[in-house]
């Protein structure tokens, strides 16, 4: 073989052996790395607290240590004798997935004047004559707890179903005018008028009801929820609605604020004792509410 063909054979195997060891460690190679798939964080707990007013107005009946007035006064009527402009509400939720607890607190201080009472029936047991009514005060605190669970949802709707108490109390002072002499009994005189007082009194009243969500936008959601209440365990019978829209406006430091707008109406039917000693109160409270709430 002549020195020229020695060297062409030389040449190939050189780029034979090349290329298989090429492919070979390519065969070695380790695989590439599969990314991981992210794994969801664990659900935790938010919070929402949210002051609002409430702009009542009041429609029923109260009786008082068995003096009976009726009452039909707006929210205008009330202020112009009221030591608070409005009922003051306080709502806080936590929420944890589907879960949410809830707590809810109303206090309010409301006189009304004679021009929108009218009286319903004389005082047992009374000697002679009791005029018409001429002013109704009382204090009157509302304390909601219970929770709520998610039990549906289609898209941007969200069904709740809700559980809990409302407990409430009251202190009334019916004022009536005095026409000849009679014989008060129990009743406080005070130049020519008598005053019923009603001292202290509270129950407790069980809660279930159903709320629906939908939210509209980012940061936008209607709400609206009903409840009954009551069932003769504490007031007769009880029943709430409340519908809204909440809209987010701005974050601080991580809490995002919202304003609220919207609407409540909450009655009750509650009576206690006979006669002299009879407490009723049975009324229907509604009226815009307003506030702001801070989500954390």
């Amino acid at each position: 073989m002549s020195p020229r063909s020695i060297r062409c054979l030389l040449i190939s195997l050189c780029a034979l052996s090349a290329s298989g060891g090429a492919g070979l460690a390519a065969d070695l190679a380790p695989p590439a790395p599969v990314p991981e798939e992210p794994t969801a964080a664990p659900m935790g707990w938010t919070y929402r607290v949210t002051p609002y007013g409430w702009l009542t107005s009041i429609k029923g009946t109260q009786t008082v240590r068995g003096r009976s007035a009726k009452i039909d006064a707006s929210f205008i009527d009330i202020v112009e004798k009221s030591d608070s402009l409005v009922a003051l509400m306080g709502a806080f939720e936590a929420r944890n997935g589907p879960l949410a607890l809830y707590n809810d607190l109303v206090w309010t201080k409301i006189g009304i004047e004679g021009s929108n009472i009218r009286s319903r029936s004389l005082a047992p047991g009374v000697t002679g004559t009791l005029g018409t009514a001429t002013s109704l005060d009382f204090q009157m605190a509302i304390v909601e707890v219970g929770a709520t669970y998610e039990v549906g949802r289609s898209g941007p709707l969200a069904f709740d179903v809700l559980g809990g108490a409302r407990y409430w109390y009251q202190e009334a002072d019916l004022s009536l005018e005095i026409a000849g002499t009679v014989d008060t009994g129990d009743l406080e005189l005070t130049g020519g008028r008598a005053i019923a007082r009603s001292g202290s009194v509270d129950w407790l009243d069980p809660v279930i009801g159903a709320r629906i969500r939908y939210a509209a936008a980012p940061g936008h959601e209607l709400f609206l929820r009903g409840d009954i209440g009551g069932f003769g365990v504490g007031s007769d019978f009880s029943w709430q609605v409340i519908g809204g829209y909440s809209f987010d406006f701005g974050t601080y430091h991580g809490i995002a604020f919202s304003g609220v707008v919207g609407y409540r109406a909450l009655s009750v039917d509650y009576a206690q004792g006979e006669g002299r000693r009879r407490y009723e109160f049975d009324a229907i409270q509604h009226g815009p509410i307003l506030g702001i709430s801070a989500r954390f």
